[in-house]
């Protein structure tokens, strides 16, 4: 089992707001740079979605919910088909995409728990928590050609260092994929 971590993210290390939904100033920053960039499995996930589970925030399951479902080529069959977990402290209807369910635990030992690889998109929150229990196996991060300046970061100042291993670099569109991971313990 491995926790892979999908984000959206500037050359500056901001993952706040690329489709601009959430009404920052400088949101919808992904976007900018055309929809084939962001769109399809731009992050290599493949058949990951075949046999493992999709894990998100409340907010970030709310947007999913409303674009995948009325989607049906091959990858969006996929995310449909994946079953996914929502990590949230309100009450959530999960009948607005299939496979879906409420963690009712704790979000560590959930994860600690499962034998399916993990796929976290988005859900900051989630990261961040994954992050702070050493769970998080490989980030594979869609790097846009754009320096907000300002915004949230996926690795925070506060946070303490964190080592990976470069595993590989590919352009797509305007962004580059690259894919790190955590050196063999």
């Amino acid at each position: 089992m491995s926790v892979i971590v999908i984000e959206f993210t500037t050359l500056d290390g901001i993952v706040t707001d690329p489709d601009g939904r959430g009404g920052t100033p400088a949101g919808g920053w992904a976007f900018r740079h055309g929809p084939d960039t962001a769109g399809g499995d731009k992050f290599r996930l493949g058949s990951t979605l075949d046999d493992g589970v999709l894990l998100l925030g409340r907010k970030t399951w709310e947007l999913f919910s409303g674009v995948w479902p009325t989607r049906d080529d091959e990858f969006s069959q996929r995310m449909n088909a994946v079953p996914k977990l929502i990590a949230t402290h309100s009450p959530t209807d999960t009948s607005a995409w299939a496979n879906s369910e409420v963690i009712t635990g704790d979000l560590v030992d959930t994860v600690k728990q499962e034998r399916r690889d993990v796929v976290v998109a988005g859900s900051l929150s989630v990261v961040r928590a994954l992050m702070a229990a050493d769970l998080v196996d490989e980030y594979r991060l869609l790097v846009f050609p754009t320096a907000l300046g300002a915004g949230e970061r996926l690795f925070p100042a506060t946070h303490s260092p964190t080592y990976l291993n470069c595993v590989s670099a590919e352009q797509i569109g305007a962004a580059i994929l690259t894919r790190y991971q955590r050196p063999p313990r």
